[in-house]
């Protein structure tokens, strides 16, 4: 599944989408209201568009329409990635749909349809399921509802659930969500919710306000921060049905700047060393280093190759080891060795204080610890790298100041760096490329995107794709 860079978003007249809301299986982080009488029962749309956070290792629901365990409606991704739609009726399955394509890119945001009709007289266009604004055609299990069903999405009191699998949180949803619309009394194409850019050929959201949402219909912006169930909270309802949720351990730090049209790296939990890698968690922000002995260690999703680029990385567990290591690596490397080792393009800043050039060590600047916050700011128009402690800069360094580059560390020129972190030992490492999972950050890049704790240098930009659409 290709990663999805939606760079015609910065076209003048082109559709932003400004929050989405990071849910995390391990918190029960979860959306909830109570459903009415439906506008028409046997005829609904879902709309959604997610960015995965924690792959397989169990189910992940999206939505789900929920009386007890044998009257629930569900769309979920399958433990082995696939995506499935469910409805039973006492116990009785009435639908049950599942997609032979897997989804396992945690690079990319996708947008999902699933629209019902029962009505329909043939088959195969009561239950229809679209990604990326195509509609999918295979499936390992397809039994669709019969003709005239009335699915337990459309039943009265039901609890209507976002990111949690009915009365538990094992099944829980990791991952990111945004432009979340629930269309009640019609079953709608893609096409109402999105469209293929004419220059890029990429699926892009538009504006949905149009829409008629019906008695329980919503459209979810994540706009607010608030937690109430009203339109100052992370539920809000701005379709004008004013069917607002409620907030279940969702706080403001889980309301993210990554979004369908502007998509921030983060670590990818499919990099692997060898056969080990760290726990991630808050959609892949968080990397938890184990106590083996061996360094784990993580990379960014995508990384730059031009241009002059900001990230943060912030520790905590952490006690200043020459084992811990910020920095920056090949995007192509593809050895088992951690880059604390004889890697080639590696450049490292060490919890000890010291630096690290592909294997070889040498004395640089203060050590850190717990709480502190390393930045990295990398400059490929001169091939100079800086880090910061807290929001100085290491070795007198000055990243303004070009190819003097005063206290700088040399890199290799022609090289796609991506940000990595890597230790031993329960340490923690909170990513921050311009979206973060810590609180207190507030200082944007100077295009206007981004939320770090200390400010950017001039002319360094937060690593998301809007900026890598004009600057590489």
């Amino acid at each position: 599944m290709s990663i999805i860079i939606p760079a015609n978003t910065l076209a003048a007249g082109g559709f932003d989408v400004d929050n989405s809301l990071r849910f995390e299986r391990g918190s029960n982080d979860h959306l909830t209201r109570t459903m009415v009488a439906a506008t028409l029962a046997t005829k609904f749309t879902y709309s959604f568009w997610i960015k995965r956070g924690l792959l397989t290792s169990g189910t992940h629901t999206l939505f789900e329409s929920y009386e007890d365990d044998n009257n629930r409606f569900l769309i979920f991704l399958h433990p082995g990635d696939d995506l499935r739609l469910l409805d039973l009726t006492g116990g009785s399955t009435q639908m049950d749909i599942r997609t032979n394509r897997l989804f396992r890119d945690p690079s990319a945001w996708m947008h999902i349809v699933c629209a019902v009709d029962t009505t329909q007289g043939t088959a195969g266009n009561r239950t229809k399921i679209y990604v990326n604004g195509v509609q999918e055609s295979s499936f390992s299990t397809n039994t669709t509802f019969d003709q005239n069903d009335t699915p337990e999405q459309g039943t009265t009191d039901h609890a209507h659930t976002i990111g949690k699998y009915g009365g538990g949180t094992g099944d829980n949803y990791s991952g990111y969500m945004s432009e979340a619309v629930f269309i009640d009394g019609l079953q709608l194409a893609a096409d109402q919710f999105g469209e293929f850019d004419e220059d890029s050929g990429i699926w892009k959201p538009i504006k949905v306000s149009g829409l008629t949402f019906g008695d329980n219909g919503f459209y979810l912006q994540f706009e607010q921060a608030g937690t109430s169930q009203n339109s100052s909270g992370m539920g809000a309802d701005t379709s004008g049905e004013d069917n607002h949720f409620a907030v279940n351990n969702l706080t403001a730090v889980d309301q993210s700047l990554d979004t369908c049209t502007n998509n921030f790296a983060t670590w990818n939990p499919l990099f692997r060393k060898g056969t080990t890698t760290p726990a991630f968690t808050e959609g892949n922000l968080k990397s938890t280093f184990d106590d083996t002995g061996a360094n784990e260690f993580a990379l960014t999703t995508f990384g730059v190759s031009a241009g002059k680029w900001y990230a943060e990385v912030k520790w905590t567990a952490n006690t200043g080891t020459a084992a811990t290591a910020t920095g920056i690596l090949d995007m192509a490397y593809t050895g088992t060795a951690d880059p604390n080792d004889a890697v080639t393009n590696a450049f490292g800043y060490f919890g000890s204080g010291t630096k690290n050039v592909s294997g070889t060590a040498s004395s640089y600047g203060n050590s850190y610890a717990d709480g502190n916050i390393v930045g990295i700011a990398i400059d490929m128009d001169n091939n100079k790298l800086y880090f910061s402690k807290n929001g100085t800069f290491q070795n007198s360094g000055d990243p303004t100041t070009g190819a003097t580059g005063t206290g700088a560390i040399a890199i290799v020129a022609g090289v796609t760096y991506g940000i990595f972190a890597t230790d031993y030992n329960n340490q923690v490492a909170e990513l921050n490329t311009g979206s973060p999972a810590f609180s207190g950050t507030d200082k944007a890049d100077g295009n206007g995107f981004g939320s770090f704790e200390y400010e950017p240098p001039s002319g360094y930009l937060a690593i998301c794709t809007k900026n890598l659409a004009e600057n590489g």
